[in-house]
């Protein structure tokens, strides 16, 4: 991770790191994390800064001998609800998100929180694919929710206050 903490603060709206503050950021969700937090980052809901997120968290895992597997599942799962929220939730309005993967014996904890707009209906979107009909109609997206339920365990959304908080597991095996 370059010389950077785990709960340094992650990534600013210039795309460069931003400088750890004195007061610990504000911990939306209302129960402790269980296990040893691993990775924790509040940045600028963005494409760009998402990516760079990203990248900081396959490092951090990596270096934590997280298997190669569960790396792999966490930034596809990560990287579709990231970007759920920059393009859904913020629809392209300035925002923060915050991550935290903590650590247990069978899995990586992921806790998402972000100020956008809730889900629809106040509840995650189902798991249905969309029609395909290739190899013309192939749609763009509606894949997202597929993916995410298929590879995590434990979703859980609710919204707080003007908080959206999501969880879920990634499994190690």
């Amino acid at each position: 991770m370059a010389g950077r903490v785990a709960g340094s603060g992650g990534w600013g709206g210039s795309g460069g790191p931003v400088r750890p503050t004195r007061r610990q950021p504000v911990h939306p969700f209302d129960t402790a994390f269980s296990g040893a937090t691993l990775f924790h980052r509040r940045f600028v809901a963005r494409d760009e800064t998402t990516r760079h997120v990203l990248q900081d968290l396959i490092a951090c895992l990596g270096q934590a001998d997280v298997p190669p597997k569960a790396i792999a599942n966490a930034e596809l799962i990560l990287a579709e609800i990231l970007n759920n929220v920059v393009e859904h939730a913020y629809a392209g309005r300035a925002g923060l998100i915050e991550l935290w993967l903590s650590a247990k014996t069978d899995g990586l904890v992921c806790n998402i929180a972000d100020q956008g707009q809730p889900f629809p209906g106040g509840a995650m979107p189902k798991a249905d694919l969309p029609p395909v009909s290739p190899p013309d109609n192939v749609p763009e997206g509606g894949f997202g929710w597929h993916i995410i339920r298929s590879l995590a365990v434990g979703l859980h959304y609710r919204r707080r206050g003007d908080w959206n908080l999501l969880t879920l597991e990634v499994p190690l095996g």
